[in-house]
């Protein structure tokens, strides 16, 4: 086995970066291409049909099956025209990723046996039925209750990959409920759309929409997939469950922003062509802070297509990734002792008159509603914080809060100091007082040829998993490889339920005689002074920062079973009710199918834990140990017993600590299988998972401990699983 590590290094070393040809066109010229967009509508629908069907996109008309039937037509024809043999509903159920079953065109005629035709009706556009019991649904479906539909979602265009067009589509029950993300996900957008409007009312009655938006930024790491393949642990879990940390990772600070590595520029080019392709915005690429980490993010779209443009973005990713030679690494926190990835969440708010909500304007009216919806927005964080910790939290992300450079398990929001000295400033004056936002500062740094530097009105705060970067909100705290959907559900469904209480308690004060402005002045005073407790501009790594959250009410649990909790308090199920996002039923449902996922990742890094030592360290590390005590043994031979005592001393002292660590692994090995044991026999999902969290996975850190101390005294070329210092600068 230590033989395959070291060729699998030396292949490594050989590789050369993948030539890759730029298109012959410009970006703009084929960009977009493989989607059937408004571009390709215009062409392929007859003008009727795309007017009607761009009002069931933007007014919320019902889409009709004769609708449908025309669309079909003109949706067949183009894939068929790009090579397309197939087509399939695309959706993403409850496993965090999507899923797809590919059906051809292909029809008889008439009786079976009859010539064949290539036929695409607006029935299979509109609807399929999956099998619902083989995805996840936390008790909703059974294995003998297998029915289930997806249904088209006309708003996020289909697109082809290879030979298949792909439909982005709904997940439901047979029953109704959502088994999906992007059913919650669409309803959420509606409710805010509706809350906000209304809210936008009181300054510009033209207002008929507003858009949820989501710029992404999708952080990875690339591992030569030699080396991938000779690590157990990678392959199966996504991280590595062993490994001391290379003398040398990132705290030269040398790899970020650093010059890209030949193989990783062609993989970036390559992955840049093929997401022109499918329309997504790619915009910027650089490698991250720890070694062989790199991070790529879009331009800002509409959040309902950006999650998706995400999820596509994530499976072509994994494709270009093997032609290059490399696996692509999502899990949160591949490696201990660096950076983890994170997918951060830009989320703002704009009209369809084309003013951003959260953009500071220039009028005291424009800051006015600006500072409306900041508000409103800080006081739904704080009412929620233990909600929307809960909707990026998962057993991969766990291990990425709160070290290196991630922000901390506690919601707190970065605002900067002049939004806050606003703020202060509106909370302690009078309602008449005009509110002012200065412009962005110049600085004059004195240097000829060098011009003015234009600073923002907030500074950042990577340790802030909430933070106003100047036009919009930064949400950190989402993994890199989490369905944006998740938290972007809960964000949009607790500021629209926030909007609409807001809405209702100036209405009413406007109804006693109170002028609008003064109402709003007021509400917003009583905010402001509610919503301080989640406003922390401060070190959310510090533990003065802990202590001071739990005393401000903050959420500070870490169990992430526990955590998942808040999606069924009281509270929590009211606000989706009430808004038409969730019900109590699917929330429950939900919890579940996270408790249940949550216990089977654990239990699955478990066993290949257990493996490994049993399988890798172990006999090696004895086998190691048993040269020593044959060298000793032959030192005795020669010298005398003081002399062969002396020359012996070193060797006998790493016999004496291998045996101490092997004891210590697998006493700690053998506790942790009989823990799995037990939890295995509890019957509810959530009481499982607390299991695994509380009782198995408190072994994890002191078998590793002693596995990589292991790794730093036996002989390097016995060592079979390659290295840190291999996996992360072999690039």
């Amino acid at each position: 086995m230590s033989s395959l590590r070291f060729k699998a290094v030396e292949d490594a070393f050989k590789k050369k970066a993948v030539a890759v040809s730029a298109p012959a066109q410009l970006t703009s010229e084929y960009y977009g291409r493989d989607v059937f967009n408004k571009e390709q509508m215009i062409k392929y629908l007859a003008k009727e049909t795309l007017e009607a069907l761009t009002a069931v996109v933007e007014k919320g008309v019902t889409l009709d099956r004769d609708l449908a039937n025309h669309v079909a037509a003109g949706m067949k024809m183009w894939a068929l025209e790009r090579g397309a043999t197939h087509y399939t509903h695309w959706f993403q159920p409850l496993t965090g990723g999507t899923a797809e079953k590919h059906d051809s065109f292909i029809e008889y005629t008439g009786a079976p046996g009859s010539p064949i035709i290539e036929e695409f009706s607006g029935k299979l556009l509109a609807q399929q039925e999956p099998d619902a019991s083989s995805f996840p649904s936390g008790g909703i479906r059974n294995t003998f209750e297998a029915r289930g539909y997806t249904a088209w979602d006309p708003s996020s265009p289909a697109f082809i990959v290879d030979d298949t067009l792909c439909i982005p589509t709904v997940f439901i029950s047979y029953t109704g409920e959502a088994l999906d993300y992007k059913t919650p996900l669409l309803k959420s957008l509606n409710a805010v759309d509706k809350a906000a409007t209304e809210v936008c009312h009181y300054f510009d009655p033209s207002v008929k929409k507003v858009f949820s938006y989501l710029g992404w930024e999708q952080e990875y790491f690339l591992v030569d997939d030699g080396l991938y393949a000779t690590r157990p642990d990678l392959v199966m879990t996504g991280r590595t469950l062993i490994g001391h940390e290379s003398a040398k990772n990132q705290q030269l600070e040398d790899h970020y922003f650093g010059s890209i590595p030949t193989r990783v520029q062609a993989y970036m080019k390559d992955l840049e062509f093929e997401g022109y392709k499918y329309g997504i915005p790619l915009k910027t690429r650089h490698n991250e802070v720890a070694p062989n980490q790199f991070e790529l993010a879009p331009i800002f779209g509409e959040t309902n297509l950006s999650v998706d443009q995400n999820l596509l973005i994530m499976a072509i990713m994994k494709k270009i990734a093997r032609r290059h030679g490399f696996r692509l690494l999502l899990h949160e926190k591949p490696f201990a002792g660096i950076n983890g990835s994170g997918k951060h969440n830009n989320w703002s708010l704009g009209t369809d008159t084309g003013v951003g909500l959260l953009t500071p304007g220039k009028t005291p009216e424009e800051n006015l509603q600006f500072i409306t919806f900041v508000v409103n927005i800080l006081l739904a964080v704080y009412k929620n914080n233990a909600l929307l910790k809960a909707s990026i939290m998962t057993a991969q992300n766990a291990h990425r809060l709160g070290a290196n450079e991630a922000p901390p398990a506690i919601i707190s929001v970065f605002l900067g100091s002049q939004i806050t000295a606003v703020l202060d400033k509106l909370e302690k004056s009078s309602s008449e007082e005009a509110i002012q936002m200065d412009a962005k500062q110049r600085m004059k740094l004195g240097i000829a040829k060098i011009p003015e530097v234009l600073l923002d009105n907030t500074d950042r705060n990577r340790t802030s998993p909430f933070a106003f970067t100047g036009n919009r909100f930064e949400f950190r705290a989402v993994g890199s490889s989490a369905n944006c959907a998740s938290g972007m559900i809960v964000l949009n469904s607790i500021v629209a339920d926030q909007l609409a209480l807001f809405k209702k308690t100036v209405d009413a004060k406007i109804a006693s005689g109170i002028s609008k402005e003064k109402a709003i002045f007021d509400v917003l005073k009583e905010y402001i002074k509610a919503s301080k407790p989640i406003c922390f501009d401060g070190n959310g790594y510090s533990e003065e920062w802990k202590v001071e959250a739990a005393k401000r009410g903050l959420d500070c649990e870490t169990s992430v079973p526990l955590i998942i909790d808040a999606y069924t308090k009281a509270e929590s199920v009211r606000l989706f009710e009430n808004i038409n996002v969730f019900s109590e039923r699917e929330l429950h449902a939900r919890n579940e199918v996270q408790w249940e996922t949550y216990t089977k990742k654990i239990q699955i890094e478990a066993r290949v834990l257990g493996d490994l030592v049993m399988n890798h360290v172990i006999p090696l590390a004895t086998k190691y140990q048993s040269s020593l005590l044959d060298n000793v043994y032959k030192i005795y031979q020669v010298y005398d017993k003081e002399k062969a005592s002396k020359l012996s001393a070193h060797d006998t002292g790493i016999i004496e600590e291998i045996s101490e660590r092997i004891s210590i692994i697998k006493s700690n090995l053998e506790t942790l299988v009989e823990a799995r044991k037990v939890a295995n026999k509890i019957e509810g999902e959530k009481e499982k998972a607390i299991a695994y969290h509380d009782k198995v996975l408190s072994y994890f850190d002191v078998i590793r401990y002693n596995v990589d101390k292991l790794e730093l005294v036996i002989n390097d070329e016995l060592w079979t699983l390659p290295k840190y210092r291999e996996l992360l600068f072999i690039r």
